[in-house]
């Protein structure tokens, strides 16, 4: 079984295992993968399986993203949250919730338990909320959850708006 890291009252997020590459392929097929975050969009199972292992030898090391599937107490895998480092001792939250799993509160509950856990784990005191300004979802989400927006007037190398959010205890 996996290693739970935190929960809440409907779900877990826990350590990635090898028997989630499926559902890791499954969970990226939907369009707001493609559009918001299309390097997380896997076409075959093996490139969701060569992800899946470079996540599960990351643990422990804090240079390299933090990824962790979010978990339903059913056992179903509906997404990710992570912890990425951008630069100088600083990260960046990421999440993303499955489309048929999205609207029902998952991603602003497993944000609200995972801050705590993974900012102690990475002792931080501030962490960055970076989402395109298209994506409404995400925006509530980060806002919902005690994030504050820094600039969302920041275009992105693709041409792309982006809004730039921060976390702080």
């Amino acid at each position: 079984m996996n290693s739970i890291k935190v929960q809440s009252e409907r779900l877990k997020i826990v350590k990635f295992s090898s028997d989630m590459v499926e559902s890791v392929y499954h969970n990226s097929h939907d369009e707001n993968t493609k559009r918001f975050i299309p390097d997380e969009y896997f076409e075959t199972i093996e490139e969701a399986r060569e992800v899946v292992e470079y996540f599960m030898s990351n643990y422990g090391n804090n240079d390299v993203p933090q990824v962790y599937p979010i978990v339903l107490n059913s056992g179903e895998n509906i997404g990710y949250i992570q912890a990425v480092p951008i630069d100088d001792g600083k990260y960046e939250i990421g999440y993303h919730i499955a489309e048929k799993y999205t609207g029902k509160g998952y991603a602003t509950e497993a944000l609200n338990v995972f801050l705590p856990f993974i900012m102690n784990e990475l002792k931080i005191q501030s962490i960055y909320g970076i989402c395109n300004a298209d994506n409404i979802g995400s925006r509530k989400v980060l806002e919902k959850c005690g994030f504050k927006l820094l600039n969302e007037d920041i275009t992105s190398a693709d041409n792309e708006k982006i809004c730039e959010y921060i976390y702080t205890i």
